[in-house]
């Protein structure tokens, strides 16, 4: 999606003219406006600031960003103004930058955004604005209450840019933003169990609740002689002939990181003592046979941002 040049912001009279001692003051006074009036979350860089521009980020790194993200973009910072820790306190041994970036590319972003944009960043002491300075980051976040602000989602909402990485998050964002994308887990509901006529015959099906109520559900189908079929659907009739999902994809994401590693007790409450460990079992097994969730990103301190998913 272009970017949007009816949303260009109006700067103040005479910041096309200010010097850049003038500008750099402006920016910082704009800054503490900004934090106190819209509450921006500001962004943590620690030792991956100054990472290799092409670091490997896993599906489930970019995943877990743009899944809660508004707004995704690709912005080059232009100038970062230190704001004073009497009038805006930083964590300790962090100092406070008000970044002024040079939108380059809208991944997602309804209203559009315009040309430039503004966010809060903490940087190590040690580090050097110039680390940050004109190098490209996809940032994660919603629009700020002003034209021209972004509000990180958390404190290490952005990425350093690389082709790879940018292709990545454009992908896994369409997969998101597609009519039939697989829902937000929120708890493992009911799990049901039933033994067949023969020995080694049965069969668990257990129902997952959605964010959006949408029904998905797992089955777990065993037969005499045969290699146990894992299954996940969509919708409200559970298929036998599903399958697992494969890895990097959202419905895998959806389950390999939303879902408990073991069966809540509440979900088996109404299966008898055996069918409850079979259930169980069969959950555990369903839960083995997924591409684990890898993650590779470091969460900065303070960063809360997670998939949601939850036990029951």
């Amino acid at each position: 999606m272009p970017i949007q040049p009816h949303l260009l912001c109006a700067r103040p009279a005479g910041v096309g003219l200010s010097t850049r001692i003038a500008r750099r003051a402006l920016l910082a006074t704009v800054a503490i406006s900004f934090a106190f009036s819209c509450n921006l979350s500001v962004g943590y860089a620690q030792s991956s600031a100054t990472a290799p521009v092409a670091a490997s980020f896993s599906y489930a790194d970019i995943a877990e960003l743009a899944d809660h993200a508004e707004v995704v973009a690709v912005a080059r910072p232009r100038s970062l103004a230190k704001i004073d820790p009497r009038v805006m306190p930083s964590p300790p041994g962090m100092q406070r930058f008000y970044v002024d970036s040079q939108v380059d590319s809208l991944i997602r972003g309804e209203a559009g955004l315009p040309s430039r944009v503004g966010f809060l960043l903490d940087l190590p002491v040690a580090t050097k604005p110039s680390a940050i300075k004109g190098k490209s980051l996809i940032l994660f976040g919603r629009s700020g209450t002003r034209p021209g602000e972004i509000q990180l989602l958390s404190s290490d909402a952005r990425l350093p840019w690389s082709p790879e990485t940018e292709a990545r998050t454009r992908s896994i964002t369409a997969e998101l933003l597609a009519q039939d994308a697989p829902p937000e887990i929120t708890r493992v509901v009911e799990a049901f169990h039933v033994e067949g006529t023969v020995a080694g015959e049965s069969e668990t099906q257990i129902f997952l609740a959605t964010r959006g109520g949408q029904p998905v559900s797992l089955s777990i189908v065993r037969r005499p002689d045969m290699e146990p079929r894992f299954g996940a659907a969509l919708g409200e009739i559970v298929d036998e002939a599903a399958n697992l999902p494969a890895p990097d994809t959202l419905l895998w994401y959806r389950l390999a990181c939303g879902l408990p590693p073991a069966l809540p007790m509440a979900a088996a409450m109404k299966l008898d003592g055996t069918g409850a460990q079979a259930a169980a079992a069969d959950y555990r097994s369903f839960m083995e046979r997924l591409t684990p969730c890898a993650r590779t990103r470091a969460p900065a301190p303070g960063a809360k941002l997670g998939n949601g998913g939850t036990g029951g």
